[in-house]
């Protein structure tokens, strides 16, 4: 769900508008640990919404990308554990391995009771076994989760649109930790806020990025183009009938008004011949997401994130895989089309 202006909602809300989220957290300051696609995005929108923020980072390339974006050394960007040391909203965004790699040494040691333990995502916690990450039981323990990357929270910040997330308490010992969440939500530019577990949201999201949002998506896709061009058509063809159209004419209608406005401004033809076969998909993919989801549910997908996260060439590894996706026949027909796209506008 998404409003045309994100800061004319929360100004119409009377239970959270801006003005009271300001008033709400004018004694907080936010430590936010990691500047990667959500660390910084949700730094940038809680400064621009007028709240006091700190970054918590190693030296790197991310430290460099914060001071372009306008923070300063020894302000208000810090090393991690001297942003958990001042922070009292503690928001680990770093990422799964960093989140490992760094509770016992630079986090743990500096949380306090009087502090609040943020995530946005549940895996650390969810996965303690295989992380080692469990929160000191005497603090609030919460989760805001966008719907979204964060350069998609980001850039519908600016736009003045919103972004759904869902919230959590892990743990609630002031009494508040769900009023916190809420506010926080509203504060890095959410538009609607759902209730879920930090259980239920690990398992979803992970289900969702190897399911239909990625991995599902992009093996459908390449079966499709694939097909097509065994049956010769050509690779403009074939990217056209499988992404293209997909991408810039049915999902937007799906986003618009639902599955049900899709079929309705399709053919006769299209909507007899859909139809006819989503069962049949659903019926041999089905059992795949069941594999799916117990493989995430048992910890199995966990173990292999970890694991290939923690080796020293998997920066280099991830580059070579990305490359060959990159180079697949599929995506050059598709940096063509998306070339030619621009030229019509």
């Amino acid at each position: 769900m998404r409003f045309g202006n994100i800061h004319e909602y929360i100004e119409k809300n009377t239970d959270y508008p801006l003005k009271r989220i300001q008033e709400y957290f004018k004694y907080t300051k936010f430590g936010i640990l990691g500047y990667g696609p959500q660390g910084r995005s949700q730094a940038l929108n809680l400064k621009d919404n007028g709240l006091n923020v700190i970054i918590g980072l190693r030296q790197g390339e991310s430290y460099k990308e914060a001071i372009k974006d306008g923070f300063i050394p020894n302000i208000n960007l810090f090393s991690i554990d001297d942003a958990v040391k001042q922070g009292d909203i503690i928001m680990n965004l770093l990422s799964d391995a960093g989140q490992k790699e760094s509770w016992h040494k630079c986090v743990l040691p500096y949380l306090t009771k009087d502090k609040t333990l943020y995530f946005s995502h549940g895996f650390s916690v969810v996965y303690k076994k295989q992380t080692n990450i469990i929160p000191p039981p005497n603090m609030d323990v919460i989760l805001v989760a966008p719907k979204g990357s964060g350069r998609t929270l980001r850039t519908a910040f600016i736009k003045g649109e919103g972004v759904n997330s869902s919230i959590a308490v892990y743990q609630d010992k002031s009494g508040f930790a769900e009023q916190n969440a809420k506010f926080i939500g509203f504060a890095i530019g959410s538009g609607y806020l759902y209730k879920t577990t930090f259980e239920n949201e690990v398992y979803s999201d992970l289900v969702g990025e190897r399911g239909v949002l990625m991995g599902a998506i992009h093996g459908l896709f390449l079966a499709q183009y694939n097909v097509l061009r065994e049956r010769g058509h050509s690779p403009s063809e074939a990217f056209n009938e499988t992404v293209e159209e997909a991408t810039q004419s049915l999902i937007p209608l799906i986003a618009e008004q639902g599955m049900d406005w899709m079929y309705k401004n399709c053919s006769t033809t299209a909507q007899r011949g859909a139809i006819d076969w989503y069962p049949k998909f659903e019926k041999v993919l089905k059992p795949l997401m069941n594999e799916l989801y117990d493989s995430v549910y048992d910890g199995t997908e966990v173990k292999n994130v970890l694991e290939q996260n923690n080796k020293k060439d998997y920066r280099y590894k991830l580059d070579e895989e990305l490359a060959l996706i990159s180079n697949m026949e599929i995506w050059k027909a598709g940096k063509t089309v998306r070339e030619l796209r621009k030229k019509d506008k």
